[in-house]
């Protein structure tokens, strides 16, 4: 597949969801057959030869790109949830937010020491979301072989609370 320009798919809604904010919005992303496509061969194309067991995604936008990356990767899926969304045991991690804290859970046994995984959010912005998963998986013994985002706003900083891991974007705006 061609390489496409997919930033032409991503709407940008200002003062969401508050003043000063420009909103990327994925779901023109979504709608679009060739684009979907586009941002899944991509995340796939840097991710085939990692050879992961499992893609773990953020809860949930992550789900959307993150169950398409392990069905076309051959691998399992792993749901990564806001505090009490999961029905088995879980495993938790809070984290701050500009406004507050939150929780995210995975179910306890979703993975197992030496597990290899890959991570998927849709965007990467200050980097606090994801790395609250990263200390999850990490805290599970499995081994992160990536973490990937179709957008990236680098101009937040976020790799910096990911130091350590192989970070790729499919999309940058700086």
């Amino acid at each position: 597949m061609a390489k496409m320009d997919l930033k032409k798919f991503i709407r940008d809604i200002p003062d969401f969801p508050k003043k000063g904010i420009i909103f990327k919005d994925i779901t023109t992303l979504l709608k679009s057959d060739k684009a979907l496509r586009a941002s899944i061969e991509a995340l796939a194309g840097q991710f085939a030869k990692s050879k992961v067991k499992y893609v773990v995604a953020v809860e949930s936008r992550g789900f959307i790109f993150g169950t398409a990356l392990a069905y076309k990767l051959g691998v399992g899926f792993i749901p990564v949830r806001k505090k009490g969304k999961l029905p088995a045991r879980t495993r938790a991690v809070s984290y701050e937010l500009e406004y507050g804290t939150d929780t995210l859970e995975i179910h306890e046994d979703a993975l197992k020491k030496g597990d290899k995984v890959v991570i998927i959010d849709d965007l990467l912005a200050t980097g606090g979301t994801v790395s609250a998963v990263a200390k999850l998986v990490d805290g599970m013994g499995a081994k992160i072989a990536g973490i990937g985002f179709v957008i990236e706003l680098s101009f937040l900083n976020g790799r910096d609370k990911l130091k350590g891991y192989p970070i790729f974007s499919v999309v940058q705006y700086s």
